[in-house]
Protein backbone atom coordinates (compact mmCIF):
# COMPACT_ATOMS: atom_id res chain seq x y z
CA UNK A 1 0.00 0.00 0.00
CA UNK A 2 1.07 3.49 -1.13
CA UNK A 3 1.18 6.44 1.67
CA UNK A 4 -1.20 8.08 -0.28
CA UNK A 5 -3.94 5.79 -0.23
CA UNK A 6 -3.27 5.82 3.79
CA UNK A 7 -3.77 9.82 3.47
CA UNK A 8 -6.92 9.38 1.23
CA UNK A 9 -8.83 7.31 4.10
CA UNK A 10 -7.80 9.80 6.67
CA UNK A 11 -8.87 12.99 4.24
CA UNK A 12 -12.17 10.78 3.71
CA UNK A 13 -12.81 10.89 7.29
CA UNK A 14 -11.45 14.50 8.13
CA UNK A 15 -11.09 16.50 4.92
CA UNK A 16 -8.69 18.72 4.74
CA UNK A 17 -11.01 21.47 3.77
CA UNK A 18 -12.70 21.28 7.33
CA UNK A 19 -9.66 22.61 9.04
CA UNK A 20 -9.55 26.34 11.05
CA UNK A 21 -7.81 28.90 8.40
CA UNK A 22 -4.99 29.41 10.65
CA UNK A 23 -4.04 25.61 11.03
CA UNK A 24 -1.20 23.57 8.98
CA UNK A 25 -3.00 20.38 8.98
CA UNK A 26 -1.85 17.84 6.06
CA UNK A 27 1.24 16.19 4.38
CA UNK A 28 4.21 17.83 6.18
CA UNK A 29 7.56 15.43 4.89
CA UNK A 30 7.95 13.38 2.48
CA UNK A 31 7.13 11.93 -0.62
CA UNK A 32 3.18 10.23 -1.10
CA UNK A 33 4.10 7.95 -3.60
CA UNK A 34 6.20 5.53 -1.04
CA UNK A 35 4.78 1.97 -0.45
CA UNK A 36 4.51 2.70 3.26
CA UNK A 37 6.24 0.64 5.58
CA UNK A 38 4.25 0.85 8.58
CA UNK A 39 2.63 3.73 10.54
CA UNK A 40 3.24 5.03 13.75
CA UNK A 41 0.35 7.10 15.40
CA UNK A 42 0.71 10.14 18.04
CA UNK A 43 -0.37 13.16 19.58
CA UNK A 44 2.89 15.28 18.50
CA UNK A 45 6.23 14.56 16.69
CA UNK A 46 8.95 15.10 18.89
CA UNK A 47 12.67 13.42 17.89
CA UNK A 48 11.72 10.42 20.38
CA UNK A 49 8.49 9.54 18.12
CA UNK A 50 11.16 10.08 14.90
CA UNK A 51 13.65 7.48 16.75
CA UNK A 52 10.63 4.72 17.80
CA UNK A 53 9.27 5.00 14.06
CA UNK A 54 12.86 3.74 12.99
CA UNK A 55 12.75 1.62 15.14
CA UNK A 56 9.29 0.23 14.24
CA UNK A 57 10.81 0.23 10.63
CA UNK A 58 7.71 3.10 10.19
CA UNK A 59 8.35 5.20 7.18
CA UNK A 60 4.98 6.85 8.00
CA UNK A 61 3.91 8.96 11.30
CA UNK A 62 0.69 10.32 11.54
CA UNK A 63 0.16 12.83 14.73
CA UNK A 64 -2.81 15.28 16.03
CA UNK A 65 -0.81 18.53 16.38
CA UNK A 66 1.68 20.14 13.03
CA UNK A 67 4.72 19.65 13.82
CA UNK A 68 5.30 21.98 11.22
CA UNK A 69 3.04 25.45 11.86
CA UNK A 70 5.09 28.32 9.93
CA UNK A 71 7.81 28.36 7.21
CA UNK A 72 11.23 27.55 8.15
CA UNK A 73 13.92 30.41 6.80
CA UNK A 74 16.87 27.77 7.51
CA UNK A 75 17.63 24.03 8.37
CA UNK A 76 20.07 23.94 10.52
CA UNK A 77 18.90 22.05 13.67
CA UNK A 78 18.46 25.07 15.90
CA UNK A 79 15.18 23.73 17.52
CA UNK A 80 13.25 20.47 17.88
CA UNK A 81 11.37 20.94 14.91
CA UNK A 82 14.09 21.83 12.82
CA UNK A 83 15.62 18.75 14.11
CA UNK A 84 12.60 16.44 13.54
CA UNK A 85 12.55 18.01 10.19
CA UNK A 86 15.92 16.46 9.33
CA UNK A 87 15.90 13.34 10.72
CA UNK A 88 13.05 12.32 9.54
CA UNK A 89 14.22 13.12 6.13
CA UNK A 90 17.46 11.31 6.78
CA UNK A 91 15.69 8.48 7.42
CA UNK A 92 12.99 8.47 4.65
CA UNK A 93 10.15 9.09 7.23
CA UNK A 94 6.98 10.61 6.13
CA UNK A 95 4.81 12.92 8.74
CA UNK A 96 0.91 13.30 8.19
CA UNK A 97 -0.85 15.54 10.20
CA UNK A 98 -4.86 15.87 10.83
CA UNK A 99 -5.60 18.38 13.15
CA UNK A 100 -8.36 20.97 13.63
CA UNK A 101 -10.28 18.94 10.21
CA UNK A 102 -10.08 16.07 12.70
CA UNK A 103 -11.57 18.04 15.67
CA UNK A 104 -14.62 19.61 13.23
CA UNK A 105 -15.05 16.30 11.58
CA UNK A 106 -18.13 14.46 12.81
CA UNK A 107 -16.81 11.53 15.37
CA UNK A 108 -13.96 13.17 15.47
CA UNK A 109 -11.92 14.36 18.56
CA UNK A 110 -14.77 15.83 20.48
CA UNK A 111 -16.81 12.43 20.08
CA UNK A 112 -13.96 10.58 20.78
CA UNK A 113 -13.47 12.34 24.45
CA UNK A 114 -17.52 12.12 24.70
CA UNK A 115 -17.51 8.68 24.39
CA UNK A 116 -14.74 8.33 27.26
CA UNK A 117 -17.08 10.50 29.34
CA UNK A 118 -20.18 8.28 28.47
CA UNK A 119 -22.04 10.82 26.62
CA UNK A 120 -25.39 10.01 24.99
CA UNK A 121 -27.15 12.13 22.25
CA UNK A 122 -24.29 13.68 20.98
CA UNK A 123 -24.15 16.54 18.50
CA UNK A 124 -21.94 19.67 17.53
CA UNK A 125 -21.84 22.63 20.00
CA UNK A 126 -20.76 25.00 17.36
CA UNK A 127 -22.00 24.05 14.11
CA UNK A 128 -19.78 25.33 10.76
CA UNK A 129 -21.96 28.09 9.24
CA UNK A 130 -21.93 29.78 5.21
CA UNK A 131 -20.05 25.46 4.35
CA UNK A 132 -22.77 24.30 2.23
CA UNK A 133 -24.19 24.87 -0.92
CA UNK A 134 -27.43 23.66 -2.91
CA UNK A 135 -27.06 22.06 -5.72
CA UNK A 136 -29.85 22.14 -8.42
CA UNK A 137 -30.10 20.36 -11.77
CA UNK A 138 -33.02 19.05 -14.78
CA UNK A 139 -33.15 15.48 -15.78
CA UNK A 140 -35.46 13.12 -17.73
CA UNK A 141 -37.62 11.21 -15.64
CA UNK A 142 -36.29 7.92 -17.12
CA UNK A 143 -32.57 8.81 -15.78
CA UNK A 144 -33.29 10.66 -12.47
CA UNK A 145 -32.64 7.55 -10.28
CA UNK A 146 -29.02 6.84 -12.13
CA UNK A 147 -28.53 10.34 -11.47
CA UNK A 148 -29.43 11.19 -8.07
CA UNK A 149 -27.73 8.26 -6.92
CA UNK A 150 -24.43 9.30 -8.43
CA UNK A 151 -24.69 12.82 -6.67
CA UNK A 152 -25.00 10.64 -3.40
CA UNK A 153 -22.18 8.81 -3.90
CA UNK A 154 -20.19 12.33 -4.58
CA UNK A 155 -21.48 13.24 -1.11
CA UNK A 156 -24.52 15.12 -1.57
CA UNK A 157 -27.75 14.65 0.50
CA UNK A 158 -26.54 14.57 3.71
CA UNK A 159 -28.34 15.97 6.48
CA UNK A 160 -28.10 15.53 10.06
CA UNK A 161 -28.36 11.55 10.72
CA UNK A 162 -29.99 11.40 7.18
CA UNK A 163 -28.75 10.56 3.93
CA UNK A 164 -29.86 10.30 0.37
CA UNK A 165 -31.62 13.67 0.89
CA UNK A 166 -33.44 15.05 -2.37
CA UNK A 167 -36.50 17.35 -3.54
CA UNK A 168 -37.90 16.06 -7.07
CA UNK A 169 -40.20 17.92 -8.81
CA UNK A 170 -41.76 17.31 -12.50
CA UNK A 171 -41.81 19.73 -15.15
CA UNK A 172 -41.26 20.43 -18.70
CA UNK A 173 -38.04 21.82 -20.26
CA UNK A 174 -38.13 22.84 -24.35
CA UNK A 175 -34.34 22.98 -26.05
CA UNK A 176 -33.52 23.27 -29.73
CA UNK A 177 -30.28 21.10 -31.19
CA UNK A 178 -28.12 23.39 -33.59
CA UNK A 179 -25.83 22.15 -35.71
CA UNK A 180 -23.16 20.23 -34.38
CA UNK A 181 -25.42 18.89 -31.22
CA UNK A 182 -25.38 15.38 -30.44
CA UNK A 183 -28.91 15.46 -28.65
CA UNK A 184 -30.17 12.54 -26.18
CA UNK A 185 -33.59 13.64 -27.47
CA UNK A 186 -34.99 15.62 -30.29
CA UNK A 187 -33.77 16.31 -33.45
CA UNK A 188 -31.52 18.91 -35.20
CA UNK A 189 -33.53 21.77 -35.67
CA UNK A 190 -36.89 21.42 -33.93
CA UNK A 191 -38.03 22.42 -30.95
CA UNK A 192 -38.21 20.00 -28.64
CA UNK A 193 -40.17 19.14 -25.44
CA UNK A 194 -38.45 16.64 -22.38
CA UNK A 195 -40.36 15.72 -19.47
CA UNK A 196 -37.98 16.57 -17.00
CA UNK A 197 -37.10 16.27 -12.82
CA UNK A 198 -35.92 19.19 -10.98
CA UNK A 199 -33.53 17.45 -8.50
CA UNK A 200 -32.48 19.62 -5.52
CA UNK A 201 -29.54 18.38 -3.26
CA UNK A 202 -27.42 20.08 -0.14
CA UNK A 203 -23.61 19.44 -0.37
CA UNK A 204 -20.58 20.74 1.66
CA UNK A 205 -19.29 23.65 -0.26
CA UNK A 206 -15.29 22.03 -0.84
CA UNK A 207 -17.08 18.86 -2.95
CA UNK A 208 -18.81 20.92 -5.72
CA UNK A 209 -16.19 20.26 -8.08
CA UNK A 210 -16.16 16.52 -7.53
CA UNK A 211 -20.08 16.67 -7.20
CA UNK A 212 -19.87 18.92 -10.64
CA UNK A 213 -17.86 15.80 -12.12
CA UNK A 214 -20.05 13.08 -10.89
CA UNK A 215 -23.13 15.13 -12.67
CA UNK A 216 -21.58 15.96 -16.19
CA UNK A 217 -20.27 11.99 -16.24
CA UNK A 218 -23.62 11.06 -15.33
CA UNK A 219 -25.92 13.01 -16.98
CA UNK A 220 -27.48 12.32 -20.43
CA UNK A 221 -27.61 15.31 -22.28
CA UNK A 222 -24.70 16.42 -23.89
CA UNK A 223 -25.33 20.18 -22.26
CA UNK A 224 -26.56 19.46 -18.67
CA UNK A 225 -28.19 22.62 -16.87
CA UNK A 226 -27.34 22.88 -12.83
CA UNK A 227 -27.31 25.69 -10.25
CA UNK A 228 -25.02 25.52 -7.26
CA UNK A 229 -26.75 27.98 -4.38
CA UNK A 230 -24.83 29.23 -1.37
CA UNK A 231 -27.26 28.73 1.61
CA UNK A 232 -27.35 30.65 5.61
CA UNK A 233 -27.92 26.71 7.32
CA UNK A 234 -25.46 25.60 10.04
CA UNK A 235 -23.66 22.67 8.86
CA UNK A 236 -25.11 19.83 11.21
CA UNK A 237 -22.52 17.28 10.84
CA UNK A 238 -19.12 19.27 11.74
CA UNK A 239 -18.08 22.44 13.98
CA UNK A 240 -15.93 23.00 17.09
CA UNK A 241 -16.57 20.74 20.16
CA UNK A 242 -19.78 18.94 20.79
CA UNK A 243 -22.68 18.65 23.67
CA UNK A 244 -24.17 15.38 24.81
CA UNK A 245 -25.86 14.44 28.07
CA UNK A 246 -25.03 11.53 31.10
CA UNK A 247 -27.72 8.79 31.39
CA UNK A 248 -27.88 10.32 34.78
CA UNK A 249 -26.89 13.09 36.83
CA UNK A 250 -24.25 13.29 39.06
CA UNK A 251 -22.84 15.68 41.74
CA UNK A 252 -20.07 18.04 41.07
CA UNK A 253 -17.85 16.41 42.77
CA UNK A 254 -18.05 12.93 41.73
CA UNK A 255 -18.25 13.91 38.35
CA UNK A 256 -14.63 15.91 38.42
CA UNK A 257 -13.27 12.88 39.99
CA UNK A 258 -14.53 10.62 37.56
CA UNK A 259 -13.15 13.21 34.97
CA UNK A 260 -9.56 13.28 36.52
CA UNK A 261 -9.10 9.21 36.71
CA UNK A 262 -10.63 8.67 33.18
CA UNK A 263 -8.20 10.96 31.78
CA UNK A 264 -5.36 10.38 34.24
CA UNK A 265 -5.02 14.21 34.81
CA UNK A 266 -2.32 15.30 37.08
CA UNK A 267 -3.92 18.59 37.96
CA UNK A 268 -7.32 19.52 37.32
CA UNK A 269 -8.69 22.99 37.28
CA UNK A 270 -12.03 24.15 37.71
CA UNK A 271 -14.06 26.81 39.32
CA UNK A 272 -16.26 27.40 42.26
CA UNK A 273 -18.53 24.29 43.04
CA UNK A 274 -21.85 25.42 43.46
CA UNK A 275 -23.93 22.20 44.61
CA UNK A 276 -25.29 21.57 41.22
CA UNK A 277 -26.17 17.94 39.42
CA UNK A 278 -24.47 17.58 36.27
CA UNK A 279 -26.00 15.69 33.64
CA UNK A 280 -25.57 18.10 30.17
CA UNK A 281 -21.97 17.90 29.14
CA UNK A 282 -20.50 20.86 26.86
CA UNK A 283 -17.17 19.80 25.88
CA UNK A 284 -13.55 20.31 23.84
CA UNK A 285 -10.13 19.08 23.29
CA UNK A 286 -7.23 21.31 23.36
CA UNK A 287 -8.10 24.97 23.51
CA UNK A 288 -11.39 25.61 23.95
CA UNK A 289 -12.46 28.19 25.73
CA UNK A 290 -13.82 30.42 22.72
CA UNK A 291 -17.13 27.85 22.76
CA UNK A 292 -17.97 28.77 26.58
CA UNK A 293 -20.29 31.37 25.48
CA UNK A 294 -21.70 28.24 23.40
CA UNK A 295 -21.93 25.71 26.11
CA UNK A 296 -23.90 28.67 28.32
CA UNK A 297 -26.55 29.46 25.59
CA UNK A 298 -26.86 25.60 25.37
CA UNK A 299 -27.75 25.14 28.70
CA UNK A 300 -24.92 22.90 29.59
CA UNK A 301 -24.24 22.09 33.34
CA UNK A 302 -20.13 22.03 32.87
CA UNK A 303 -17.84 22.86 30.24
CA UNK A 304 -14.67 20.46 29.83
CA UNK A 305 -12.04 21.76 27.74
CA UNK A 306 -7.72 21.14 27.71
CA UNK A 307 -6.59 24.59 28.67
CA UNK A 308 -7.70 28.10 29.17
CA UNK A 309 -6.98 31.78 30.45
CA UNK A 310 -7.29 32.86 33.77
CA UNK A 311 -9.47 35.77 33.11
CA UNK A 312 -12.18 33.36 31.04
CA UNK A 313 -13.19 31.83 34.49
CA UNK A 314 -14.35 35.17 35.67
CA UNK A 315 -18.62 36.04 36.06
CA UNK A 316 -19.46 32.62 35.11
CA UNK A 317 -19.82 30.91 38.96
CA UNK A 318 -23.39 30.95 38.48
CA UNK A 319 -23.54 29.63 34.90
CA UNK A 320 -21.80 26.25 34.79
CA UNK A 321 -18.92 24.31 36.28
CA UNK A 322 -15.69 24.29 34.18
CA UNK A 323 -13.72 22.16 34.40
CA UNK A 324 -9.81 22.13 32.57
CA UNK A 325 -7.81 18.74 32.32
CA UNK A 326 -5.00 19.43 30.39
CA UNK A 327 -4.73 20.14 26.51
CA UNK A 328 -2.26 16.49 26.38
CA UNK A 329 -4.83 14.93 28.56
CA UNK A 330 -7.74 16.01 26.67
CA UNK A 331 -7.06 14.60 23.31
CA UNK A 332 -4.22 11.85 24.16
CA UNK A 333 -7.50 9.22 22.15
CA UNK A 334 -6.72 11.06 19.51
CA UNK A 335 -4.56 7.67 18.46
CA UNK A 336 -7.56 5.46 19.16
CA UNK A 337 -9.32 7.04 16.35
CA UNK A 338 -6.47 7.11 14.04
CA UNK A 339 -5.96 3.70 14.34
CA UNK A 340 -9.76 2.84 14.03
CA UNK A 341 -9.26 4.62 10.41
CA UNK A 342 -6.24 2.70 9.09
CA UNK A 343 -7.87 -0.80 10.26
CA UNK A 344 -9.92 -0.60 7.65
CA UNK A 345 -6.90 -0.20 5.18
CA UNK A 346 -3.83 -1.46 6.45
CA UNK A 347 -2.32 -4.88 7.88
CA UNK A 348 -2.86 -4.86 11.95
CA UNK A 349 0.79 -5.52 12.06
CA UNK A 350 1.73 -2.52 10.58
CA UNK A 351 -0.10 0.02 13.03
CA UNK A 352 1.98 1.30 15.94
CA UNK A 353 0.57 3.47 18.71
CA UNK A 354 3.36 5.72 20.07
CA UNK A 355 4.42 4.66 23.45
CA UNK A 356 6.51 8.60 23.83
CA UNK A 357 4.31 10.69 26.19
CA UNK A 358 5.13 13.99 24.56
CA UNK A 359 3.21 16.11 27.57
CA UNK A 360 5.81 19.00 28.40
CA UNK A 361 4.02 19.75 30.86
CA UNK A 362 4.97 18.10 34.40
CA UNK A 363 2.65 18.09 37.96
CA UNK A 364 4.44 17.94 41.17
Amino acid sequence: MKIKEVVSALERFAPLPLQDGWDNAGMQIGLTDAETTGALLCLDVTEAVIDEAIAFDCNLIISHHPLLFKGLKSLTGKDYVERCVLKAIKNDICIYSAHTNLDNASNGVNYKIAEKIGLQNIRILSEKENSLVKLVTFVPFAKADNLRNALFEAGCGNIGNYDSCSFNLEGEGTFRAKEGANPFCGSIGEMHREGEVRIEVILPSFKMEQVKKALVNNHPYEEPAFDFYPLLNAWQQAGAGVIGELPSPETELDFLKRIKKTFEVGCLKHNKLAGREIQTVALCGGSGAFLLKDAIKNKADVFITGEMKYHDYFGHETDLLIAEIGHYESEQFTKDIFQSILKGVMPHNQIFISKVNTNPIKYL
